[in-house]
């Protein structure tokens, strides 16, 4: 396997996570919708255009199995191996076909750049961090 599917498939893995976590198995069915806020278009949403992407792609037999890959991930989101099962359908996906990877690569952010998301009450998002405290009445010992 080439070393740009690889890297692509470390890319695409957080977005598909969050696509089928967000969506379920009907993250290949779902319309994209206008009105998804900012941080699900950029993680969920991504990872479903990128489903998209490949489920245009492929054949009737691609898409039976990329499908039943997605139906299991969303049944088990917790199981590595289902994660690993729609990896691998992608992967397969990418391995066919030179314009698909061409395509992903373009879909996907530059890499070396750093995107939190953070959503929610009380949420705290940051690259690095030292201590944080979300909550009423917080209380910080320092260190003996």
């Amino acid at each position: 396997m080439s070393t740009e599917i690889v890297e692509l498939m470390e890319q695409a893995t957080p977005y598909l996570s969050a696509a089928v976590t967000a969506y379920g198995a009907a993250v290949l069915s779902r319309a994209e919708d206008a009105a998804v806020g900012a941080a699900v278009e950029g993680t969920a949403g991504l990872g479903q255009r990128i489903l998209h992407l490949v489920w245009r792609r492929r054949n009737e037999e691609g898409r039976a199995a990329l499908a039943g890959a997605v139906a299991t991930a969303a049944e088990e989101p917790d199981d590595a191996d289902a994660a690993g099962a729609l990896r691998h359908q992608l992967k397969q996906a990418l391995r066919e076909d030179a314009e698909l990877v061409r395509e992903l690569a373009a879909l996907l952010p530059a890499p070396g750049g750093v995107t939190v998301n953070v959503s929610g009450t009380r949420a705290i998002g940051a690259q690095h961090i030292g201590i944080a405290a979300s909550g009423d009445n917080t209380t910080i010992h320092p260190q003996q």
